[in-house]
């Protein structure tokens, strides 16, 4: 089996449980992705290839090195729709096209499994005729710029000679992590899902001094914007803001901001530049994020409330999925303001119906398949 994804941790952790548990299963598992993730697959215990390149690449090669990211400018999130469907649906898919072909040929699996961003993984093991399944990372989020995506994916698709593919799914069954309660209706309805528990992934580590045997009298708030969309005014307004609760707070800065660059802090706050997040969310009482697939998923397994500030891509359909089943709220940019964040972040630290709802939902995710049980099932799938 060959498992892909684009070189990016969020597009590439939500695969690594299926793919280790296909491995202890006694499948041959080969991961490709770009060469900027080998070392985390590898540290996974699993075969590489080298496919694809890495987004930030990918963008500079559309709109050059000095463009400002969506979150980082004035100009309105949908005029950046030309571009990101662009890279997504294009350049990236074109790319894994050309590095997935001659894996395929030489390795011949019995099965690809692609992650769904990632386009040139299914149309790559569709021009080679060996089946295929996506791999969701998160809920699947319509819109207008996903609609600027698939029509450019149709379009080179079309191009390669496979007209006619169905999207988002091309016509594959699909892994989906995401809780069925809060799954896109439109996807619900129209795709072969395979319910997989989102168990999580994080390259080992240590959890911060403190957490393990803490006072569980005092909160204990994580606050991250992920490993994309990090931004230093963002995260500086809700270091202030969560710093005012009777609470810890626990910041995991990621790596587009240096820690050094937040200045000084609260003496209840602590930062880092990466945190085990998998390891953190059962310690947690409230988890203040971006939107990222990734985190929304695990504090809804974690049975968490969740503060969105959503900053770009799929971050504010995530956010509205958080706010509808009733385990969070949102606030989107000039809302996202220091006082705010501190009393929308104490509301939800006291809201007893939100705990609940949350509770609910975490009691949906521990009742999905695990990637054991998926794994049994993927021969099914095979040729």
């Amino acid at each position: 089996m060959i498992f892909t994804s684009l070189v990016s941790h969020g597009h590439l952790y939500p695969l690594l449980p299926l793919a280790v548990a296909a491995r202890d299963a006694g499948h041959e598992v080969v991961f490709a992705t770009g060469e900027d993730m080998l070392a985390v697959v590898e540290k996974a215990g699993l075969a590489v290839e080298i496919a694809g390149f890495g987004m930030r690449e990918a963008f500079e090669s559309i709109a050059g090195p000095d463009a400002p990211k969506p979150n980082a400018s004035d100009a309105p999130p949908e005029s950046f729709n030309p571009v990101i469907g662009e890279v997504f649906g294009n350049v990236l898919p074109r790319r894994f096209v050309a590095d997935l072909t001659p894996l395929l040929e030489r390795h011949r699996p019995d099965l690809v499994v692609y992650e769904s961003g990632n386009a040139g993984g299914a149309i790559a093991a569709h021009l080679a005729g060996i089946p295929a399944i996506g791999h969701g990372f998160g809920r699947f989020s319509p819109g207008d710029v996903m609609d600027v995506i698939y029509g450019r994916v149709a379009e080179f698709a079309t191009e390669v000679g496979l007209g006619g593919l169905k999207l988002p799914s091309f016509g594959d069954p699909v892994v989906d992590i995401c809780p069925e309660s809060v799954q896109a209706p439109d996807f619900l309805a129209t795709a072969t899902r395979i319910p997989l528990r989102p168990v999580g992934w994080a390259e080992p580590g240590d959890l911060p001094a403190g957490v393990v045997g803490r006072d569980k009298s005092r909160p204990l708030v994580y606050l991250t914007l992920g490993t994309a969309f990090g931004d230093e005014d963002v995260l500086k307004r809700a270091i202030g803001a969560l710093a005012r609760l009777d609470a810890d707070v626990i910041v995991a800065a990621g790596p587009t901001v240096d820690p050094a660059s937040l200045g000084e802090v609260p003496g209840n706050v602590r930062v880092e530049s990466w945190v085990p997040q998998v390891e953190l969310l059962p310690h947690v009482d409230l988890v203040v994020h971006h939107g990222g697939s990734g985190t929304t998923m695990g504090a809804f397994g974690a049975g968490l409330p969740q503060l969105v500030l959503p900053q770009g891509a799929d971050q504010f359909t995530n956010a509205e999925a958080v706010v509808a089943a009733g385990v969070g709220a949102q606030l989107i940019g000039a809302e996202a303001v220091e006082d705010v964040i501190f009393e929308q972040a104490r509301k939800l630290l006291a809201d007893e119906a939100v705990r609940g709802a949350a509770r609910r939902l975490a009691d949906e995710v521990a009742a999905m398949p695990s990637p054991a049980e998926v794994a049994q099932r993927l021969p099914e799938f095979a040729g």
